[in-house]
């Protein structure tokens, strides 16, 4: 794939930096927004003539017990991307996770927008802040820090999406995942990834807080 290649290597050069155009009024610090990653890297894919097919997979939906008593949706869905180059018809395939919380029917939607955000920001290395934690409402609620009073349970409800039915929240081996950190509730999928990558298993939210720590 020595063209799409070179034309990812131009595409990372324009794509290096995307201005922080967003604030979280929780905290006060600004962020690059996915709106303006996506544009950023849509319009240089445009220009090189590379086209963009994403498959969404979700690996855990959830029902969080905020610190207020509310109920919200917790969704993670891991999207697969294969970039094409429409000259010669090679493929890459990139990978991003991301998760959304929503007490309406948003969840999957924000998980799938953060999904496609980051595998761009890790495949082309792009500069920015940083998405999951613009999401004031959901900051409001997990004040407490990790350990919080906040608890999740898996959903029984049907996922009621184009996705694969597979992926939902459910421990089919019968036994129950908890985050090592938070005491999340999380899934076969999750607990399997975490444990391969992190050693321990750990909820979405705490296997970001361990990378950056990393």
């Amino acid at each position: 794939m020595k063209k799409l290649a070179a034309k990812l290597l131009d595409v990372m050069h324009e794509c290096s930096y995307v201005q922080k155009n967003g604030k979280n009024q929780f905290h006060g610090y600004k962020y690059a927004t996915s709106a303006d990653v996506l544009e950023k890297v849509n319009q240089s894919f445009v220009k090189h003539g590379i086209i963009s097919l994403a498959k969404p997979e979700l690996f855990d939906l959830t029902d969080v017990t905020t610190l207020k008593g509310n109920i919200e949706k917790l969704a993670t869905i891991q999207m697969t991307i294969t970039l094409m180059d429409v000259e010669t018809g090679e493929t890459f395939e990139i990978v991003g996770i991301g998760s959304g919380q929503d007490a309406g029917d948003k969840a999957v939607m924000k998980a799938e927008t953060a999904a496609i955000k980051y595998a761009y920001m890790l495949t082309l290395n792009i500069s920015t802040g940083d998405d999951p934690e613009a999401d004031t409402k959901t900051d409001e609620h997990t004040l407490a820090s990790t350990g919080s009073n906040a608890t999740c349970q898996t959903t029984q409800n049907e996922v009621k999406r184009p996705l694969q039915a597979s992926r939902q929240a459910v421990n089919t081996s019968g036994k129950a995942h908890i985050c090592a950190d938070c005491g999340t509730h999380i899934s076969d999928k999750v607990a399997s990834y975490s444990k391969q990558k992190f050693g321990r298993e750990l909820c979405m939210r705490c296997q970001h807080n361990a990378r950056e720590s990393a």
